[in-house]
């Protein structure tokens, strides 16, 4: 009797011996099979290249991750798993979120068990202002598509064609892309959207052709449908009638430019990572990267935002001491300030989205290797989308 009533009178931390103990978890949801299966395992893969440079253990607490497949784009599912991870495994933050559709339909979880919800791709501008408890470490398309249109006015492309997805992100792009480019001086002179499922490309890019843009602006999903619309475009003789092609970072992800093959070289795009990058941080991040992750050889855009997300995500556990409360995650994480792979990143307490530096790259061929060669920047870049 004397212990208990000891117990009974020692502080909540003296009481939560167990709770420290007890792995902080985190719950992934992403697409680990289907089309998009590569946004899941790059994601998983820049996780597991932060715990082998850093370790799995913060403030005496092994990080957990429990990992779900949408195989999406699939909202009601990416919904229904979130709910489970919240409710059935207990999870201390939700991550990962592939697709907009996916965080738009997971935001309601997040906000009603506050939740901290870390974002590593889903891209439309709109993601942060569902809920309070969202926090982005990836990009929004208005942030890397402005950037492009500015280049591009200034160096001699006046008059340009878009082709973007057919969703949040791809209409995000689209205005984007458009406003800063008519804005100064350029014209757009048509604009397509096609489907986000399984698009043919061949008419749109025979359309593109028939106008006699000086350059066609790009948004489509990374993978499949970047690979489709390189080898539409060379079929259809584009680059022999003089259209340039521009575009996000998406069109020459770096986990499938190798397989791209000469058509891209060239091609100009705008991004926040590119394998590529010059710096001690991203030569470390890549070397980690694929002793982590031999069947994945590069890293991409995805992996550096998982990365990232998981080196906030330990700046939490360590600042509140393994004890997780959502509120006070939520403080910390809108004022995260970490040097990435990328460059310096930072979270803007207001929105909480992602500031960062942009880069213009160009696919160039260095030692046998398709590569992202950036030759210009925008720093600190905040999401115009806002």
């Amino acid at each position: 009797m004397q212990r208990l009533a000891a117990l009974l009178a020692a502080p909540a931390a003296a009481l939560c011996l167990t709770c420290v103990a007890a792995p902080v978890k985190v719950g992934l949801v992403a697409p680990f099979s289907g089309s998009a299966a590569e946004y899941g395992k790059q994601m998983q893969a820049g996780i597991r290249t932060y715990f082998r440079m850093h370790g799995d253990r913060v403030a005496g607490r092994k990080i957990e991750v429990i990992v779900r497949d949408t195989g999406g784009p699939n909202p009601a599912l990416a919904k229904r798993l979130a709910q489970e991870l919240v409710t059935r495994d207990k999870v201390d933050f939700l991550a990962g979120f592939g697709f907009t559709p996916e965080a738009l339909a997971a935001a309601p979880v997040a906000t009603e068990s506050k939740t901290p919800m870390v974002v590593m791709n889903a891209a439309s501008s709109v993601v942060t202002t569902r809920s309070p408890y969202i926090v982005r470490f990836s990009m929004t398309l208005p942030q890397v598509s402005v950037p492009m249109a500015r280049w591009a006015a200034k160096n001699g492309i006046h008059k340009v064609y878009t082709l973007v997805a057919d969703y949040a992100p791809g209409i995000d792009a689209e205005a984007a892309f458009k406003a800063a480019f008519t804005a100064a001086g350029g014209q757009v002179v048509g604009a397509l959207r096609t489907p986000l499922r399984n698009p043919e490309f061949a008419p749109y890019v025979q359309r593109i052709k028939d106008a006699r843009p000086e350059a066609v602006f790009i948004f489509v999903p990374s993978g499949e449908q970047s690979i489709a619309f390189m080898k539409a475009f060379e079929e259809r003789g584009l680059a022999q009638a003089g259209i340039r092609v521009i575009a996000t970072g998406d069109l020459t992800d770096d986990q499938v430019l190798q397989s791209m093959g000469e058509p891209v070289l060239g091609v100009v795009t705008s991004q926040h990572y590119s394998m590529a990058h010059d710096s001690p941080e991203n030569h470390a991040f890549v070397a980690a990267f694929r002793a982590a992750n031999p069947d994945l050889p590069r890293p991409n855009f995805m992996a550096v935002a998982a990365f990232d997300g998981m080196a906030a995500i330990a700046e939490v556990v360590a600042a509140l001491g393994g004890h997780i409360d959502g509120d006070r995650a939520m403080e910390i994480l809108r004022h995260v300030k970490l040097m990435s792979p990328r460059g310096p990143i930072a979270i803007d307490p207001a929105t909480r989205d992602i500031v960062q530096t942009i880069y213009i790259r160009r696919v160039q061929k260095v030692a046998g290797q398709y590569l992202n060669v950036e030759f210009d920047r925008f720093p600190a870049v905040k999401d115009p989308g806002k």
